[in-house]
């Protein structure tokens, strides 16, 4: 199928983290999260870099660690610590959409490629914003739609790591929430737009207490590839985006939401196995029945697990965040569950940006500013 720079033939294919022991991290989202094992890579001793690939649904998460020092991943925690180091797109022809994307502003990382294996499959690398990069992988007929195991992986079968079932609590990924420097949201969203074909669905000035930010969201037209590009309103006081960008080291991925099926469900689950939550005032609870009759649950079931509800034009969500474990508190996970919502709710940001300012005044109560 011949690309079209409307952005129909890119899709989400997996999330790459970078981080400095990918054993334990996968080992956190299967026995946490309930995702699963189901391959890797560079399993031998030779190999300057070893990736376990975990999955849950249609969430495929690939957890790379750089054993030798120039690897990229290495390369990447010691500058940032563990984090979103690149998100991988499907399309339907790598060089089509390469050649595009680069006469449209995309730094070119690595040129496209066929690899072959079992399978032979073209790719390419792309920048996106900060370190975070792009690999354009192409569509392999027959294989699993739901996450292209590149060649050189191996199924979980011949890895030492065992693979558990997945509990089901998790159907994806919702959406990626992106901290950008001042004056870097803009042309973030011209850059997506031209180049891989998204469209603008959102726009929001977020204000807690003192502080505020400023919102563009960016969405693939399969609406399986959603930006929210986060940038530091300068006319207000430093604050968690600040944080971020000054504890990260630049723009990068500050959390993933992960679509639950069952959010009451869900979070209960979760937090029966060691996730924590951000909590919410009481006071939120009180007045949510007078602006919305939440579907499908309680005020009571909401209010137990701390979860919020708001709604759009075409329906309602429910969101939580969990607590970040980062070293850095430069990542955490969200929650969320859409009923038909398509956008995001404007009293759920300003409420679900409250709860991450309480926890990291909590957390340093010597600092200003809420930095994390």
């Amino acid at each position: 199928m011949q690309y079209s720079p409307t952005g129909e033939g890119v899709r989400l294919d997996h999330v790459e983290f970078f981080v400095a022991d990918a054993a334990a991290h996968a080992a956190s989202l299967v026995d946490e999260f309930g995702f699963r094992v189901c391959g890797g890579t560079g399993l031998d001793d030779e190999s300057p870099g070893r990736s376990v690939v975990v999955r849950q649904g249609d969430a495929v998460i690939v957890l790379t660690q750089g054993v030798a020092e120039e690897h990229p991943a290495a390369v990447y925690v010691t500058r940032h610590g563990d984090g979103v180091g690149g998100i991988t797109l499907r399309v339907d022809d790598v060089r089509a959409v390469f050649t595009h994307a680069v006469a449209n502003g995309a730094t070119v990382v690595e040129e496209p490629v066929d690899l072959t294996d079992d399978v032979v499959a073209t790719t390419a690398v792309i920048g996106g914003f900060g370190d975070v990069v792009h690999r354009l992988v192409q569509s392999v007929p027959g294989a699993d739609a739901r996450g292209v195991l590149l060649p050189g992986f191996e199924a979980a079968r011949d890895m030492a790591a065992p693979s558990t079932a997945e509990r089901g609590v998790i159907r994806g990924i919702d959406h990626f929430a992106v901290c950008l420097p001042a004056d870097g949201l803009l042309p973030a969203a011209e850059f997506y737009r031209r180049a891989l074909g998204f469209r603008e669905i959102f726009e929001e000035r977020v204000l807690v207490g003192s502080q505020a930010m400023l919102s563009k969201v960016m969405q693939n037209a399969a609406r399986d590839v959603t930006f929210t590009f986060l940038e530091p309103d300068l006319s207000a006081q430093p604050g968690q985006i600040d944080a971020f960008l000054k504890d990260h080291g630049g723009a990068g991925v500050q959390h993933i939401a992960l679509a639950a099926r069952d959010i009451v469900g869900t979070v209960a689950d979760l937090t029966g196995h060691g996730i924590g939550f951000l909590s919410t005032p009481g006071a939120y609870y009180d007045m949510l029945g007078d602006r919305l009759s939440p579907k499908a649950y309680t005020v009571e079931q909401l209010q137990q697990l701390g979860i919020l509800a708001d709604e759009d034009h075409g329906g309602q969500l429910f969101q939580i965040f969990a607590k970040s474990t980062h070293p850095r508190g430069t990542f955490f996970w969200e929650v969320i569950e859409r009923l038909g919502a398509k956008t995001f709710g404007s009293r759920n940001i300003k409420a679900l940006y409250e709860a991450v300012a309480r926890d990291q005044e909590q957390d340093r109560p010597d600092q200003e500013g809420g930095h994390a």
